[in-house]
């Protein structure tokens, strides 16, 4: 396989700022049951039957460094009113878990968020300068309110018409 050329890069990276998405925080435990957690908005739900979710995370992700074959990892989907917590969780900061409500659920699971999924790892696939992590939901809760959505490099929330 061969490298795209910068500007092919740069023209897919612009393209794809057009496409609206959720933010999630993915969270799991490492050694000694020590959080973490990345903003991400590279989730999508795989399948139904079995229920599955799938990640998209850079190979070079501290969080994919803690995934493996039968571990457990959260899908926080973020309600309208975090985006600090997106901007923490996406930046280099030694403890993003200080002054933040979460539980360990499995994983650590955030307080108020707009909805939660628990999955087992099932399997990790590279994809060119990603991995996908497949993932077993184990289980799944939904809230009431509007998503924290990001587009253009902005956050904002849906709005039906």
């Amino acid at each position: 396989m061969t490298r795209s050329d910068p500007a092919l890069q740069t023209a897919l990276r612009r393209a794809m700022a057009n496409l609206t998405t959720g933010l999630c925080v993915v969270t799991t435990s490492s050694g000694g049951g020590r959080p973490h957690g990345t903003t991400l908005s590279g989730v999508m739900s795989l399948s139904m039957d079995p229920p599955m979710v799938l990640l998209s995370l850079s190979r070079t992700s501290s969080l994919l460094a803690r995934l493996s074959r039968g571990g457990q990892f959260g899908v926080n989907v973020l309600a309208a009113h975090h985006d600090q917590i997106a901007l923490r969780f996406s930046k280099d900061v030694h403890d993003r878990f200080a002054d933040i409500a979460w539980e360990d659920a499995g994983a650590p699971r955030l307080h108020d968020v707009h909805a939660w999924v628990l999955a087992d790892v099932a399997s990790l696939v590279p994809a060119g300068d990603h991995t996908l992590v497949l993932g077993d939901v184990v289980e799944a809760e939904a809230a009431a309110g509007r998503p924290l959505a990001y587009w253009q490099r902005t956050f904002g929330t849906h709005q039906a018409f």
